[in-house]
């Protein structure tokens, strides 16, 4: 069902305008984020994850988080950032927790207010937490270029549940 807005052509006109000079008029400041200080044998999946991990993520161009570790990765302006090696969610435990499965690789969803989604790795041997933003509140596709380096780096740790 669609409803017609004869106002809604010129406000998406106004917004893309918007959009198109902020994107121009960005600095080429990167983001920060908190590295993970996960136990030996997690820090070595991360490091395998992190010589696969792909150049671009959704169209995305790499552009990594500081301070430059193994452990983390971005793309965009940090529009995507992932962090391998992050402690258990306490939101894991929570039976009404959702969740998704793109390309074999499960994850576990939480809504961030004023920002968009993150994913963290479910039955994996190392917590991988992929955090996106607001352009992303009601799509996983970026994970899509992700599941196959996870899939490839960091084993299942429930072989009944991983795909």
């Amino acid at each position: 069902m669609s409803s017609h807005r004869p106002f809604g052509l010129p406000v998406a006109a106004a917004a893309l305008a918007l959009l198109t000079a902020a994107g121009c008029s960005s600095t080429n400041a990167k983001a920060s984020v908190p590295v993970p200080s996960p136990p030996a044998e997690e820090a070595a999946f991360c490091q395998a994850l992190a010589k696969e991990l792909p150049g671009t993520v959704a169209g995305l161009e790499r552009n990594d988080p500081e301070p430059d570790s193994e452990l983390t990765a971005g793309w965009g302006d940090a529009a995507i950032v992932l962090r391998c090696g992050v402690p258990r969610p306490e939101k894991m435990t929570d039976p009404q927790a959702q969740g998704v499965s793109v390309d074999g690789v499960r994850w576990m969803v939480e809504r961030r207010e004023g920002d968009g989604p993150r994913f963290t790795s479910v039955y994996r041997e190392a917590y991988i937490e992929v955090a996106l933003d607001e352009r992303y509140t009601h799509d996983a596709a970026p994970l899509v270029d992700l599941a196959a380096p996870v899939k490839q780096t960091v084993p299942c740790a429930l072989e009944p549940e991983c795909e």
